[in-house]
């Protein structure tokens, strides 16, 4: 027997819209007719509130407020108030619902907006909608204000009937304690080409507050989080900057962007935590799906590109700060445009890949292994080079389909499964030109699953081909060759050991004690390479075997100079303009910074 839900609203034509588009099974709209005990909760104790409201020509603005608990709060069944102290100036939502001249008279008005009350420090959140009833705008107490910002904020207190709530997710909020501060607003630009500290702004951010509405009917307001520099900027000229942002796996209800199917409009401030400064816009949206989405951030699958018509960029224009958390724990690897990273793979590519074969696994430690490929194709086989890169795609083998959360592997919601391994042999060295090898470390989903791989059974996987171009020159006029690795950073070098002049090698290697089975099957396999090597070990107090002590003693006496110790900036004093470096993000950023001005030729394990 089915049960019909009177508590309950049925989706708008924009959201089933998008269900059909993206195969979403039907099901019941979870928004409720009313302001639930939740969302009376979450509006009396969240910190901040992010507001949504139409200006004079129908446009979608947001903004945000708050700065601590209570300045929001339950005033009666589904009628809620807040006092805020805010920027009168040149908050554009504050404008949209009090107008620009508000002195201190009550505005009695039926306008739509909506919001979304949050908590940054706990990861909650509730959207709402409805109708401002009254409002007053006062001059807030200005003694101690700047001459130039004086009068430029106000003392702001709603009353709003709520028609609509629904509680949200964690995923994607990054951590901020919220603290309140005084808003000092000046205008740094109104116009839709953005300035540079605006742009400097959206390199930093990692979240924003988007608003849409539904014609007249009803808005939505919602938060976006990812990765500092989230949302990229494709051009930005007089006409209007050009901005885009991935859409991550969500609740798969697409209340805004069903609206942005009907309206093609949406509101959105990106706030400067940090500074206090806000960047508002106001935008026409394009919905890009599948490969059109992937043609412009490849490995998306749904993608958002904003036309910016209005814009303000606000100094101190909020009454609050933020001071940086956690990163959540399901925020996706950043996206990049096509045009900055022109090796990345489109998923489009899949579909000229060949099968290669998964024929040898070394164990070199627990979290190391060496992998043998054959690729199956009997013409056109693909070649590489050294120092590049193998991509494949595991989603045939791994792909388990949508799910809301994955607390036991967040990263998997948005992932594409195709990944790019460093080929750690040498093209025709001692192997057919139908063979490759990849040296990786056990990390999530898809290494985990070579690791597993049983030899007596069959896995083949498509490849899509070889890219990238980490290559060392060899001919270069700098008489030494440093090459700095960080753990398993060491694979693009050891395909490029054959054929180089260990002579003008000088390798500065970090690894922990944990990697020392890597550090062997290295030195075994170029015996001249210790004598080119000074190694720098961590951990070496945490000896768990025989195993491992007794290659630690070998490669004591390799030939290598051995630190106990990470490596520092006086290690890389070496007379060479150009450097090589292969590392993870931490040991990357401190030898970026350590040899400012030299040119660095790096990997970049962001694909």
């Amino acid at each position: 027997m089915s049960v019909i839900m009177e508590d309950t609203l049925p989706f708008n034509e924009g959201e089933m819209a998008m269900h059909q588009k993206l195969n979403v099974p039907p099901r019941e709209n979870p928004t409720t007719p009313f302001l639930t005990p939740y969302g009376a909760y979450m509006l009396s104790t969240a910190p901040l509130l992010s507001m949504g409201a139409l200006d004079t020509e129908g446009r979608p603005w947001s903004t945000v407020w708050g700065g601590e608990a209570g300045f929001a709060g339950l005033l009666g069944k589904n009628v809620v108030g807040m006092r805020a102290l805010v920027d009168r100036a040149y908050d554009p939502v504050v404008q949209a619902l009090l107008g620009e001249t508000a002195d201190g008279t009550v505005i009695k008005a039926d306008k739509m907006l909506s919001g979304v009350s949050i908590d940054l420090e706990n990861r909650t959140r509730v959207k709402l909608h409805g109708r401002m009833v009254l409002g007053t705008l006062t001059d807030a107490e200005d003694n101690e204000a700047p001459s130039d910002v004086a009068g430029s904020r106000g003392k702001m207190q709603l009353v709003v009937k709520i028609d609509e709530s629904l509680g949200n997710c964690p995923k994607y909020l990054n951590k901020k304690h919220i603290i309140p501060a005084v808003p000092e607003p000046r205008l740094i630009s109104d116009s839709p080409q953005l300035p540079p500290q605006a742009i400097e702004l959206l390199s930093r951010a990692d979240c924003m507050f988007i608003s849409s509405s539904h014609n007249n009917i009803d808005m939505d307001t919602n938060y976006r989080g990812g990765p500092s520099g989230f949302v990229r900027v494709i051009s930005n000229t007089s006409d209007g900057a050009v901005l885009v942002y991935p859409e991550y796996s969500g609740n798969r209800l697409y209340q805004s962007l069903g609206n942005m199917v009907i309206n093609h409009r949406a509101g959105i401030v990106f706030p400067d935590f940090e500074t206090g400064n806000a960047l508002y816009i106001t935008a026409t949206t394009e919905i890009f799906i599948g490969e059109d989405a992937d043609a412009i951030l490849p490995r998306s699958n749904l993608v958002i590109k904003m036309t910016v018509v209005g814009a303000r960029f606000v100094q101190k224009a909020l009454a609050f700060r933020g001071v940086p958390g956690e990163q959540s724990p399901y925020t996706p690897p950043m996206r990049y445009l096509r045009n900055e990273k022109a090796d990345i793979i489109s998923s489009a590519e899949q579909t000229n890949s060949i099968m290669a074969k998964v024929i040898q696994k070394e164990i070199l430690n627990p979290s190391t292994a060496r992998f043998r490929f054959r690729l199956l194709s009997p013409t056109n086989l693909p070649k590489y080079k050294p120092g590049q890169y193998a991509i494949f795609s595991f989603k045939d083998e791994l792909d388990l389909g949508y799910s809301h959360m994955r607390d036991d592997d967040p990263l998997s919601l948005n992932d594409d499964l195709i990944r790019t391994f460093t080929v750690s042999s040498f093209p025709g060295h001692g192997l057919p030109d139908n063979e490759f090898e990849i040296t990786v470390r056990k990390n999530r989903k898809v290494t985990s699953h070579l690791f597993q791989w049983n030899p007596r059974t069959d896995l083949e996987v498509p490849m899509m081909g070889f890219g990238g171009s980490f290559h060392i020159d060899k001919n270069s006029k700098d008489t030494l060759i440093p090459f700095i690795a960080g753990g398993i950073g060491i694979t693009p070098l050891l395909g490029q050991l054959p054929g180089l002049d260990m002579s003008r090698l000088r390798l500065f290697w970090s690894v922990s004690i944990s990697d020392i089975g890597l550090v062997q099957d290295t030195f075994d396999r170029f015996p001249n390479l210790p004598s080119s090597t000074t190694l720098f070990i961590t951990q070496t107090d945490i000896i768990e075997n025989n195993a491992m002590k007794n290659e630690l003693i070998s490669i004591l006496k390799s030939g290598a100079i051995v630190r106990r110790r990470r490596i520092e900036a006086k290690d890389l004093d070496v007379f060479a303009d150009t450097f090589y470096l292969c590392a993870g993000s931490t040991l990357r950023a401190s030898v970026l910074g350590w040899l400012k001005g030299k040119n660095v030729i790096y990997e970049n394990f962001t694909y």
